[in-house]
């Protein structure tokens, strides 16, 4: 049969996903990619264009085809159509649940079906690198790709919080996320000076830390963390000030060694996301870095032993695309498929 991956909305996840995808189809085993554009727009149609030039093929609304005709487009299939007859399905969507609801659910052609961070109570949370174990054949055939400051919190905890064989050394974790206003895509939401987020959650804070709780509950943790979080008035990088109180001694030396091991971790130098998010411009995909964080060295410090401070930067949707990428190949190649990722490790770095 042939494996078709086709992805809905082409937003700030969806478009970087379906380029990506479009551009190593042959290395990931993709035989076809396709996606859906609800709404034609003459301010996007260079966009469309783009992707389609790279390989994707596009599928409309059947009461829009008419509208993106007008525009010069020139639409492949037909929305349901194209869901019911895909392999896997990647939802990029603010509607993945809604979408679920009315269509996924009885959808009988994918293997699977994947929404992104905003999609709580989905399917089963996953990062790539994190639970990867926590996937079942056959059961999980809605999955949850968490956001990109979730994986953040959860490669820090995994890494520094964490044996090898899984066993938890954290007392106590507790994140403030610096977020971005909004994306260099984007011209609505952005804000002249910084907001302070609410703690809606009385355990969690914010859903950054019940995100991350729920991922590792899906490794049988139950995780003692609490996040907050503040809007800043920039378009560059997620920030994130995270303090982890263990049960055991740590040093920043031995911080820095586990960190350096973790190939889904970049340490750098740098102290400013314009200077990472810069490099990400130079030297990642289409600006994006895949790494699921960067963390500034000079940042790390250990106060009475056992509680490791630091700050670092999260590259937006960059390890979302990653986790999303690697879920596909799940649902696709069931008996393996880490060589197909060869491909997009050179966006994975050690030092930025």
């Amino acid at each position: 049969m042939s494996k078709i991956v086709h992805v809905v909305g082409t937003g700030t996840i969806g478009e970087p996903l379906i380029g990506l995808l479009a551009d190593d189809a042959e290395a990931f085993g993709i035989d076809e990619v396709t996606f859906h554009k609800r709404t034609p727009l003459i301010e996007e149609r260079a966009k469309v264009r783009d992707l389609v030039r790279r390989g994707a093929s596009l599928a409309v609304d059947e009461d829009r085809q008419a509208s993106f005709e007008e525009l010069g487009h020139a639409p492949k299939l037909e929305a349901r159509h194209a869901v019911e007859r895909a392999s896997v399905v990647i939802d990029c969507t603010p509607a993945g649940n809604a979408n679920k609801g009315e269509l996924y659910s009885t959808a009988p052609g994918p293997l699977g079906f994947l929404a992104q961070g905003s999609e709580f109570g989905f399917g089963k949370m996953y990062a790539r690198g994190i639970n990867d174990e926590a996937l079942v054949q056959g059961d999980d055939r809605f999955i949850q790709v968490v956001s990109c400051n979730t994986h953040n919190i959860s490669v820090l905890i995994k890494t520094l919080a964490m044996d090898p064989d899984g066993t938890s050394h954290l007392n106590s974790g507790r994140f403030l996320c610096l977020r971005r206003a909004n994306d260099i895509s984007q011209d609505g939401s952005f804000i002249p000076s910084p907001v302070v987020g609410k703690h809606d959650d009385d355990r969690f804070g914010t859903h950054h830390a019940r995100d991350a709780h729920h991922l590792f509950e899906t490794l049988d943790h139950d995780l003692p963390v609490f996040s907050s979080a503040i809007k800043m008035n920039t378009q560059y990088m997620h920030a994130l000030h995270f303090s982890l109180d263990l049960d055991e001694e740590m040093t920043t030396a031995q911080a820095i060694e586990r960190m350096a091991a973790n190939p889904r971790i970049a340490l750098t130098h740098k102290r400013s996301a314009n200077q990472i998010f810069s490099f990400g411009r130079d030297h990642g995909y289409f600006g994006r870095i895949l790494s699921q964080t960067v963390v500034p060295i000079e940042t790390l410090a250990v106060r009475n032993g056992t509680e490791l401070i630091g700050f670092c930067f999260t590259p937006q949707d960059g390890n979302a695309l990653l986790s999303s990428i690697a879920a596909t190949l799940w649902y696709l190649y069931p008996d393996g498929f880490d060589d197909r990722l060869d491909v997009v490790r050179r966006y994975l770095f050690e030092e930025v």
